[in-house]
């Protein structure tokens, strides 16, 4: 913040409307009275609060200002300065999220009912100032400190654009469960009533499809006093159905001019659009978005809430897994866990756990045979140890075995069971070329694993986000999502967090810590090793569009030498020739 604050100050830096490359974003000069927590200064200042209708970011130097694309997010650990969309540039990038004054000028506003709320009353040092941000990069170098993206502070203001007895607020849930929703939902509605004074709360049963196909139910802090002690959603979810005009049409038939969505990147992605024709139509609506992913692959965010829960549960598995093995001669005990695209739970659990031998995650490529393979290294371990444990994501190995790839409603690709396919592979092997048997145990405790109520943190992390979500709807903001950066809470732009999905960076400090932990190879050489398998195999498929969209490679391009890996689900299903290993697995699965 002073360097921004320095930039402003400095005779170089000439803000003018006409270096914007986009028309629809202006200057709002404001002049507010600002109580920051960190200045807690009184004095009318001239706040200059830079809009973003079309989810741009305003880069700030000290020549003139440029107005760039939202840059791409890292993985964990990247130094400052090097995340791509960078572009090398020592500047503060202030990504600020659109507010209901952008399209709705001269709204009337209100003091904040936490003024007189007794549990404000303590010091206004609560309230959060207009010039307070929070940067994406908590790591910088003396020689250019504040570069990097930079994000409104989440939290309550002084100024608020709604009188809480004109308030109609709705809650949905969409997509998968996660530990936590039931959490989320209930601090919405306590801290929309008890805070704010709001008594008119529904919520939208069944996902997207519930704004127009299904009913409401009313909501209150009785109703859902005892509900984050049950798993799921007592909402209920679905996934697709969403119809942008039908359901801005249903919001605005009942009045609604808040609307709280709870969901992944697919549910953020329908929220923006949901915004868009909110703001097409000039309503009074704030559209708050609360990311939910369990396998924690929401960009930007510190982390998604659910996600401490499921590397505590995956604990029990693996445990299980262990007390197996070990019991057997030859003993294998392979688990299971989340992770369609990213390894994070996979990784955490792992390095949580210290039984594991190996872990197998999808931003990692693994070969079978050979030198480095896992086949040789699962029979280092039986022999050094007798037994062993393997955990595996259910989206790592899926470039290895053959047949369709279907989408489900969500978008996301339908994945075939690695855990099945590599127990039937090991125990083959074993029984081709070393004559034995494994005494192999498989657990998948996915279902068990998502469908409990969220822990100790995790309640904690859901109230903190429900709360940044109603402070900001009650400020005004609209067409932001919520989440913590560098352990404050931030209004973060929805295209952020659904540009690119947060995956494993392999190049980074934790990966080499599991590496470490396991002594398990690192599967340099598996894109060549698949291929020159693949041929063999395969002679008529083009292995450059097999891989396509489903390998993981090294990105030259990316400066931070992380791994870059796939950004999505195929846009439409494809069928390969089926080989010998699916084959395999089919009569496996018999």
């Amino acid at each position: 913040m002073a360097c921004i604050n320095a930039l402003r100050q400095s005779p170089h830096y000439m803000p003018s409307e006409t270096s914007f490359q986009n028309r629809e974003a202006v200057l709002r000069p404001e002049r507010l009275s600002s109580l920051s927590s960190y200045g807690g200064s009184s004095q009318p200042r001239l706040c200059i609060t830079y809009s973003r209708i079309s989810q741009r970011s305003v880069l700030f130097s000290k020549r003139n200002r440029l107005t760039v694309s939202a840059s791409t997010h890292a993985s964990i650990g990247v130094h400052p300065g090097t995340e791509p969309g960078s572009h090398g540039l020592n500047a503060p990038v202030f990504e600020d999220v659109p507010h209901l004054t952008d399209y709705l000028p001269g709204l009337p506003t209100y003091p904040s009912p936490l003024i007189d709320n007794p549990a404000y009353t303590t010091g206004r040092h609560y309230f959060v100032g207009t010039e307070d941000v929070v940067a994406r990069n908590v790591v910088t170098t003396l020689e250019s400190p504040g570069v990097g993206p930079h994000f409104r502070r989440a939290g309550p203001r002084e100024k608020v654009y709604f009188k809480s007895e004109d308030v109609k607020a709705c809650i949905v849930t969409c997509g998968g469960l996660c530990p936590g929703l039931n959490t989320v939902i209930r601090e919405i509605v306590c801290g929309l009533w008890n805070q704010y004074g709001v008594q008119d709360i529904i919520g939208i049963e069944g996902g997207y499809r519930g704004f127009y196909a299904r009913n409401t139910v009313p909501l209150n802090p009785k109703i859902v006093n005892d509900i984050h002690k049950r798993g799921g959603t007592v909402l209920g979810t679905s996934r697709g159905g969403h119809d942008t005009t039908k359901i801005v049409n249903s919001i605005q038939d009942r009045g609604i001019n808040q609307v709280y969505i709870i969901g992944g990147d697919g549910t953020q992605k329908g929220a923006a659009a949901i915004y868009e024709e909110v703001r097409k139509r000039k309503l009074k609506v704030s559209v708050v978005g609360v990311p939910k992913t369990i396998d924690n692959d929401i960009a930007v965010i510190d982390r998604s809430f659910g996600f401490d829960t499921a590397v505590e549960e995956a604990q029990r598995a693996i445990n299980a897994a262990h007390t197996e093995a070990e019991s057997v001669h030859n003993g294998i005990g392979l688990v299971k866990l989340m992770g369609r695209y990213s390894g994070y739970i996979a990784m955490y659990a792992t390095l949580a756990s210290r039984d594991v031998d190996i872990c197998l995650i999808p931003e990692v490529p693994f070969y079978l045979e050979g030198q480095g393979g896992l086949y040789e290294f699962v029979e280092k371990r039986l022999r050094e140890n007798g037994h062993m444990v393997i955990v595996v994501a259910e989206g790592a190995g899926q470039e290895l075995m053959e047949g369709s790839v279907a989408l489900d409603a969500s978008g996301n690709r339908l994945l075939n069971d690695i855990g099945l396919w590599i127990s039937q592979k090991l125990k083959d092997y074993y029984s081709k070329t070393k004559e034995q048997s494994l005494n192999l145990k498989y657990i998948d405790p996915t279902y068990m694993i998502r469908a409990i109520p969220s822990n100790a943190a995790d309640n904690v992390y859901c109230t903190l986000l429900a709360q940044s979500g109603l402070h900001g709807a009650m400020a005004g903001y609209t067409g932001f999502t919520v989440g913590p950066v560098n352990g404050r809470h931030c209004f973060i732009p929805i295209s952020r967090v659904t540009e690119k999905q947060n995956r494993v960076n392999v190049a980074d400090r934790m990966w080499a810590r599991l590496l470490s932990s396991t002594q398990q190879p690192a599967f340099i050489d598996a894109e060549e090793v698949n291929k020159k398998e693949l041929k063999a195999e395969l002679p008529g498929v083009d292995l450059k569009k097999h891989f396509a969209g489903m390998y993981t490679g090294t990105d030259s391009k990316n400066t931070n030498g992380s791994i870059a890996s796939m950004d999505g689900a195929p846009a439409k299903a494809k069928e390969y020739p089926k080989s010998s290993s699916n084959t395999e697995k089919s009569e496996t699965k018999q």
